[in-house]
């Protein structure tokens, strides 16, 4: 027993004069060595996971937040034309350009055609007035080797487009590395000569439907999932550990299986003169005239996507169910609910925590799946994440992409709020 560090301290009643605070086996309080044991241990736990915190922050947070900042930050333009950007500042919008906007523009286009960025310009005016790349491009090819005033008859000499008011009013969006015009652009909105939020035209209004699709598509599939999942979970709960077993591993097959083989197989079974149509002409069911259009198209998306993401409702309900004490139903039914009652105000609600993470995770991985509606949506089965990975790859226009994927970021952290306002995220189960 530890010996009081105080010989003069007062006794309790009924204790010995020579009790007093504990200390340690060298003279250190008891307490002050317990904290300084505890930031010890907390030390040598931050220490452990030190290198996957800076794993996770160098290879995922970093990265989203560079290219998240792409979508409302571009300075394309305004790090290449300081001059025109500098009479877009000191002249409020709706400025004709005069003598001094001409002579920046001619000097911008004349340096930046000798530092070889034009291209970098014509290519940010280019995505909020297509057809203007060129534009740069060419004039900056001419006026490499000088130009004369009047700078506004030389430019409209080389071509008539540098008179156009739209151009001049995209150049001053553009003369601000900070804009938002492509969130707006992400919503099929766009800004008239003035500066007031317009919808865009008609023929190039895509994303807000492709956002559509992407939502109703994923709703779809996990509904789908829900109807599949449901009765699979229950048999895997209800059945015999052998036979459980063995079903398990025919739900966790999948896994085992890459995604582009499993995807590229529904593409042999569901085409025209794939598997699926041979046996629907031999059941004569159609006719060999008659063969259905199943794949490159939404419905080959939501057939595909459910079969691949079927596992992950599965699970999280199974691991629910079987905890379920078979002995609540067949009480129910002795005090004479009906198997539908039992089931419906008995059974069923201790399945919803895995329910609602099953639902939730599929959902979530549907909004997001690129590789399945690639190879097997055609035109009306691509999700917005297509669109995203297109302004990636193929038009290079990363902060569009950025906006579009920020967008999809916000719905799905807007969902998950809501699934937490309504159920609770502490009623979620995944295992």
């Amino acid at each position: 027993m530890a010996q009081a560090s105080d010989p003069h301290a007062a006794s309790a009643p009924g204790g010995d004069a020579n009790d007093g605070p504990l200390t340690t086996a060298d003279g250190q309080p008891l307490g002050r060595a317990l904290r300084r044991s505890q930031r010890r241990a907390k030390r040598r736990a931050f220490l452990l996971v030190l290198p996957l915190l800076a794993f996770i922050l160098i290879t995922f947070v970093v990265p989203i937040a560079q290219m998240l900042q792409r979508s409302f930050y571009n300075d394309g333009f305004s790090a290449n034309m300081p001059q025109l950007s500098a009479w877009f500042a000191a002249t409020e919008r709706g400025t004709d350009p005069d003598d001094a906007a001409w002579a920046a523009l001619a000097a911008d286009l004349t340096a930046t055609a000798e530092a070889r960025t034009i291209g970098v310009v014509g290519t940010r005016i280019n995505y909020d007035m297509a057809g203007t790349r060129s534009l740069f491009t060419s004039t900056g090819r001419k006026v490499r080797d000088g130009i004369e005033p009047p700078y506004r008859e030389a430019l409209l000499e080389i071509d008539e487009k540098w008179g156009n008011p739209r151009l001049w009013s995209v150049m001053r969006e553009a003369s601000s590395p900070v804009t938002t015009n492509f969130y707006l652009a992400s919503l099929d909105r766009t800004r008239d000569d003035d500066g007031n939020i317009t919808m865009a035209p008609e023929n190039q209004q895509v994303y807000v439907m492709l956002f559509q699709r992407t939502f109703g598509l994923s709703l779809l599939i996990t509904v789908a999932t829900f109807v599949l999942g449901f009765p699979i979970a229950h048999l895997l709960a209800t059945l015999p550990m052998r036979r459980a077993n063995l079903l398990m591993i025919l739900v966790l097959l999948p896994f085992w299986t890459s995604l582009l083989v499993r995807t590229t197989s529904w593409i042999v079974l569901l085409q025209q003169q794939g598997v699926v149509n041979d046996l629907l002409i031999w059941a004569g069911i159609i006719d060999a005239n008659g063969r259905l259009q199943m794949i490159y198209n939404r419905t080959g998306t939501i057939i595909a996507m459910t079969h691949i993401l079927l596992p992950f409702m599965i699970l999280p309900l199974y691991s629910v169910m079987r905890t379920i004490n078979p002995s609540y139903v067949r009480a129910a039914r002795s005090l004479g609910a009906t198997s539908w009652t039992a089931f419906r105000r008995i059974y069923f609600p201790q399945t919803l925590p895995g329910l609602g993470a099953g639902a939730l995770l599929v959902f979530i991985l549907a909004v997001g799946y690129y590789i399945t509606p690639a190879l097997v949506g055609g035109s009306s089965g691509q999700l917005i994440s297509n669109m995203i990975a297109m302004h990636m790859t193929d038009t290079l226009n990363w902060s569009m992409a950025a906006a579009l994927a920020a967008l999809l970021l916000g719905s799905v952290l807007a969902l998950y709020w809501i699934y937490d306002r309504l159920v609770g995220i502490d009623n979620l189960k995944l295992g």
